[in-house]
């Protein structure tokens, strides 16, 4: 069963949020509000927060420049994973991706199971690596920032988090760029 080890040293990690949206300015963003309150309030630092159309190219852009930037170790995306047409932030994010993180947009699943009944089905949560930096791509409601915050990302980018966590693995996610 999961646990947080007390003794370990809590290790913050610096988290940018984008908001994907075509209508939401900073003032109306409650889903990234939800993300940079419960991230402050872990002890993590935000690292960088934006708005962005929903745009394929724009959105796998900016996750492209984040994952370049030393500063970013952790991109949380909100808005954009839904059905419809214009919900292209799961392509931006899979354009970034060196490597997917299958099990994420199950145990979103899961969870949101719990909360919402079969409109589950609905969402395309997805996390990644690239460059080094992890990505997660969560649903536009403020609900769904909550339930994967406060039951996967709290957990998982704790360091104390046992039996294992994705911080611990951190320096290893770019090894492969490093190899002669």
């Amino acid at each position: 069963m999961s646990r947080i080890n007390e003794n370990k040293p809590f290790v913050p990690v610096r988290i940018a949020v984008l908001t994907v949206s075509d209508t939401r300015q900073i003032a109306e963003d409650r889903s990234g509000d939800v993300l940079v309150q419960r991230l402050c309030d872990a002890g993590h630092n935000l690292a960088d927060r934006k708005i962005i159309r929903d745009e394929r190219s724009e959105i796998a852009d900016q996750l492209r420049a984040w994952c370049r930037d030393e500063a970013v170790d952790v991109i949380i995306s909100t808005g954009g994973t839904g059905l419809t047409g214009r919900d292209v932030t799961v392509e931006a994010h899979r354009d970034v991706y060196e490597k997917e993180i299958d099990a994420f947009g199950i145990v979103f699943t899961h969870v949101s199971m719990a909360k919402i009944g079969t409109s589950a089905v609905q969402s395309r949560a997805t996390g990644g690596v690239a460059l080094g930096t992890y990505l997660f791509a969560l649903p536009g409601s403020p609900g769904a920032c909550k339930d994967a915050w406060d039951e996967i990302l709290a957990y998982q980018l704790d360091y104390r988090h046992k039996p294992c966590n994705f911080v611990e693995i951190m320096p290893r996610l770019d090894e492969h760029l490093r190899r002669k």
